[in-house]
């Protein structure tokens, strides 16, 4: 069956990569593509549309499935929009509030919905080794840094975030401390937390586990913003036809 995806945020530096990914892949096709302010321009083949319009146009078109890379307000609309329509709803929206991400949850008591902070499939393998690693070196210092270009708005990244909740779920630490500036030795328990924003770096995550006179660096990077399209929509065709809930990346890589 050919997957009907609908793109929220056409226009952006995520939107034009999904947009240019479902035009090519043989399995898909665009339902229907919308920016809150639509360019005379075309990604491609494919017309941009007013957001304003999202609403008829789930009714209209149907898509099997929606991919969102917007902004937390932006993706809680879309979600509740699809939620009405009946359509699955895929995001990789980053920097949501703790009430937001409620909101965003209990649209999954709904329709379908998969939230990740990362589509890449190497991202989701060092969140599922991450964990072995901190319990294989009990005691050791961990850090955690993170680089990405210089528009990204939310710190630390959402993936940063995930690897964090991986750390702490594997061993007993104490606060977060990000950044270092004046008399500040580090503390045992501790995680070191650092956001770069420079130039126009697509994504790169890295953990330090030092101690015993030894160091183990895990690093992930993304070259290329077409590893997440790709797994976005990857996660929009497994997605589709599937029963209300809130799924996670690692079930798409899993199948």
């Amino acid at each position: 069956m050919t997957a009907r995806i609908g793109i929220t945020g056409a226009t952006g530096r995520m939107g034009r990569e999904v947009c240019r990914l479902v035009e090519d892949r043989p399995d898909c096709r665009t339902a229907f593509a919308i920016n809150r302010d639509p360019p005379t321009e075309r990604i491609g083949d494919v017309e941009i549309e007013s957001a304003l319009e999202v609403r008829p146009l789930l009714e209209e078109r149907e898509p099997t499935a929606v991919v969102d890379f917007t902004g937390p307000e932006s993706t809680l609309e879309y979600a509740t929009a699809c939620s009405s329509a009946g359509i699955p709803f895929v995001t990789g929206t980053t920097g949501f509030s703790d009430s937001q991400r409620a909101q965003l949850e209990a649209v999954g008591e709904e329709i379908p919905l998969l939230h990740a902070p990362n589509f890449a499939r190497g991202v989701q393998t060092l969140v599922d080794v991450i964990g072995d690693a901190v319990r294989g070196l009990p005691g050791y210092d961990v850090e955690v840094v993170e680089t990405h270009h210089n528009g990204k708005r939310d710190a630390p990244s959402g993936t940063a975030e995930r690897l964090l909740e991986a750390i702490e779920s594997a061993g007993e630490f104490g606060e977060r401390v990000h950044g270092r500036a004046g008399d500040q030795p580090r503390q045992a328990g501790e995680i070191g937390v650092h956001a770069l924003r420079a130039g126009n770096v697509t994504g790169e995550h890295e953990v330090v586990i030092a101690g015993n006179h030894e160091e183990l660096r895990l690093t992930h990077r993304a070259e290329d913003r077409g590893v997440f399209a790709a797994g976005a929509v990857d996660a929009a065709v497994w997605l589709a036809g599937r029963d209300p809930g809130v799924y996670d990346f690692s079930s798409v890589i899993g199948e």
